[in-house]
This record gives structure tokens, C-alpha cells and sequence, in this order.
């Protein structure tokens, strides 16, 4: 005959199993259960002050929030068994991104700027404005008078902008205005120029965003599927940014002759794309370090950190005198000190931007890589160019002869896929 169970047997199972239905209901329990066991699925609890949401409308808006929450977007840490956030103090993260849970693809996923600044510039919001420690931060900037003017006006004019840090505002046209508020991301119906689709709380976004960090507004107006230089914005939820991923370029300063060549030469081909594009706008770079440009992973070089690009157009000029881009107001000062000089438009060079990869990129990349005398002739250009003693067009001449160095020191195989097997049958790689 069969064995009777006995009722403590019986207990017991019952108490395992209400055991897993409440791992399985419980988030924070099931996100560090093991991996072993399929039919518990973890869960992932996103707080709002890590987005930054719990700040918003002070933030860069919530386009892709949803992407979060539906756990379409991972950090990397959430590969792991024990699936947690990672530290929000640092700027920028490495994630991953789906559309169909099966193919995931990097991304970066990076903050305006860091957890120390903004919590800084947060309270100086609120003791500048309501003089309070802490407040609403969307009441207290409602109430200035820039963001009363934005409230009325029609269309975004230079007089809207004027002070702000932001290099890309310190000699607007019309027609870039114009092209932020027609290509502006974060709100469903754009197109036109006029501001009319812009709800109160769109407007203090993009005021926000354009104070602290014009970069996801440079990715949005300039695509990379238009040929620009940059890599694709995916949209933004709370403070964070989410972009196609790139490596920096300082990853690479140890990388073999062939592939700091084919580098080198597309860091110039940029810059030279910067100066010479058919929208006849002139950009140029404040500031360039080692994270400024990054490669993606078929070997193509892009502006990674747009934060430090001014723009001039060529074919309107600024609308702005110089005495105007001294008006400062709190979101002068968001990340700046207030009282940090600006730079006069008329005093930028067409040379600028190559100076200053001449001096802190290009010897870093090519340094020690070649044979003599094609190591020694190399050299040679790059301390001219970084002197920046000679005028624009003996400096430009200069970097042709670097590029026709450089050329043949380049590969042609699968390392380079942005251009291979092309490289095979053009001229032109």
C-alpha cells in the first residue's frame, strides 16, 4: 500500500510554496534571488531621485522614461545575478538597449553634469530665488523674469538666451534658434519654428537643459543619420541622456600604428567638416580633452561630449552684441561661476578648434608610432600646428601634407568596418 504523508510533510510544503509566490510578488526580495530559479522574474525598483524625475521640470524630460521602467534599458550591473542601480554620483554609465527584448545594443547613458554641481546649483535655486534651503525648483524658476519672457514669446530670439554659459548660445543667429525649437526631441509634434506646440513645462525643459548642458540639444539638431559628427540621441528621462555608445578616444592613445593613423586622419577629416559644411554653420571647440571624441565599434570617430562646441553662422552672423552676452540671471549660473568672462564671437579662428587637437590629441595618438623619417616629419607638423603661430590657410596646407603622410599608413580589413571592404575598390579610403 502507499505510504500516508504525514500532516507536518504537508505543512511544510505549503509553507514553500506560499515561500515562492511571495519571493515571486516581492520586488526587492526578487532582486536578489538566484538566477536559478526561472519562474521567479526580477524586478528592478528605479528610484525617482536617481533619474532625477523627483526634479523635473528642471530636467531634460521623459522620452524614454518608459524605456526604463520596462527594463528595455540595463545598466550594465543588472547583467549580474544581484540587480542593482549603480552609484548616482557618476556622470555617465555603460548600458544596454533593446526595441524587442532578443538584440541588445550599447549605449551611454550620462548625466548634464555631475551629482555634486547639480545638487549645488539646486540650492542656490532655491537661497538665490525663495531664499530657502530647499523648494520647488520649477516654482522658484517660473517665477524669474527670463522664464516669464519665455512664457510670452512666440519664438525663441537671442534676447531669450542671452548670458547663458551655454558655448553654443554665445553668438546665436535666428536661423539656429530656429532649428533648435523645429528639431526639439522631447515633444511629439515638432517642425515648426514657432513655439506654439511647447507646453509651459516644455519650454522650462529645453531653458533648463540649454543652461546647464547644450549637448542632447547639439545630438538633436544635428543627427547623425544627416551625416553630423555625433553619436544618435535616444532620448532622455529625469537628468539622464541616452546615446548610441562610443569609446573614448584616450582608450586608444596605446592602439597599433594602422589604427592610430586611421583615427588621426578622421579627427581631421572632422574638424575640417566643422569649418566646411553645406548649412554654413562654423563650429568650434572651448575646451577638448581625451573624452571629447569616441570611436564606435566598426572603427568610427565621433564628437562624443558636445558640451564644449560653440557655433557661428556663417551666413547670418550673431544676432547678438557682445555687450548683450553679459546679461546674467540664475540660469547664467547654473554651472559656471557668474562671473566667468565670455569670449567675444569676432575673436574666433577658423584655425581654433585644429590648435587645440594639435596640443592636447594628436601627439598623444601618434607619438612614437612610426618609423623614421616618417615619425620625425610627423612630429614636425604637429608642433607647428600646436605653435599656432602661423595664419589659417599656411596652418591648413600643413595639415594636408600630415593627411597625405598619414594616408598610406592606414589598413585596409575588418578592424576598419565603416569603411572595409569599400577600402578595397575606392580611392577614396
Amino acid at each position: 500500500t502507499e505510504p500516508r504523508k504525514h500532516p507536518r510533510s504537508q505543512a511544510t510544503h505549503s509553507l514553500m510554496l506560499l515561500l515562492v509566490l511571495s519571493l515571486s510578488c516581492n520586488p526587492s526580495t526578487a532582486a536578489t534571488a538566484s538566477p536559478s530559479a526561472p519562474h521567479i522574474k526580477p524586478s528592478y525598483s528605479f528610484g525617482r531621485t536617481f533619474l532625477g524625475l523627483d526634479k523635473c521640470n528642471a530636467c531634460i524630460g521623459t522620452s524614454i522614461c518608459k524605456k526604463f521602467f520596462k527594463e528595455e534599458i540595463r545598466f550594465d550591473t543588472w547583467l549580474s545575478s544581484h540587480l542593482k542601480l549603480p552609484p548616482s554620483y557618476l556622470l555617465s554609465y555603460s548600458g544596454n538597449y533593446t526595441d524587442d527584448a532578443k538584440s541588445w545594443r550599447l549605449v551611454d547613458i550620462t548625466r548634464l553634469t555631475s551629482k555634486y554641481r547639480h545638487d549645488r546649483a539646486d540650492k542656490r535655486i532655491c537661497t538665490s530665488l525663495l531664499k530657502t534651503k530647499t523648494c520647488s525648483l520649477e516654482r522658484a524658476l517660473r517665477r524669474t523674469h527670463r522664464f516669464q519672457k519665455w512664457l510670452r514669446a512666440k519664438r525663441l530670439t537671442p534676447d531669450l538666451v542671452q548670458g547663458l554659459s551655454s558655448p553654443m548660445l554665445r553668438c546665436p543667429s535666428q536661423r539656429l534658434l530656429d532649428r533648435i525649437v523645429r528639431r526639439y526631441a522631447e515633444v511629439p509634434d515638432a517642425g515648426s519654428i514657432y513655439m506654439d506646440h511647447l507646453t509651459d513645462r516644455d519650454k522650462l525643459r529645453l531653458l533648463y537643459t540649454l543652461s546647464v548642458n547644450s549637448h542632447p540639444i547639439l545630438l538633436q539638431i544635428f543627427p547623425d543619420v544627416e551625416g553630423w559628427p555625433f553619436p544618435r540621441y535616444l532620448g532622455s528621462c529625469g537628468r539622464l541622456v541616452v546615446s548610441a555608445s562610443t569609446r573614448p578616444l584616450r582608450d586608444f592613445y596605446s592602439a597599433v600604428p594602422e589604427v592610430a593613423a586611421d583615427l588621426a586622419l578622421q579627427l581631421l577629416a572632422v574638424l575640417r567638416s566643422m569649418g566646411t559644411n553645406d548649412l554654413n554653420y562654423f563650429f568650434y571647440f572651448t575646451h577638448v580633452d581625451a573624452g571629447t571624441f569616441g570611436v564606435f565599434s566598426n572603427g568610427h570617430l565621433f564628437i562624443r561630449d558636445a558640451s564644449t562646441l560653440g557655433i557661428i553662422d556663417k551666413e547670418e552672423g550673431s544676432q547678438l552684441i557682445d555687450g548683450q552676452q553679459e546679461y546674467k540671471d540664475i540660469f547664467s549660473c547654473l554651472t559656471v561661476d557668474c562671473q566667468s568672462a565670455f569670449v567675444s564671437c569676432n575673436s574666433i579662428r577658423e584655425k581654433h578648434s585644429l590648435v587645440m587637437v594639435c596640443q592636447e590629441l594628436l601627439p598623444k595618438l601618434l607619438k612614437g608610432k612610426f618609423l623614421q623619417p616618417v615619425q620625425e616629419k610627423i612630429d614636425s607638423f604637429l608642433q607647428h600646428c600646436a605653435d599656432g603661430l602661423a595664419d589659417d590657410q599656411s596652418l591648413n596646407e600643413a595639415v594636408a601634407k600630415l593627411a597625405e603622410l598619414l594616408k598610406p599608413l592606414r589598413s585596409c580589413d575588418s578592424r576598419f568596418a565603416y569603411r572595409y571592404p569599400d577600402c578595397k575598390y575606392s580611392d577614396k579610403y
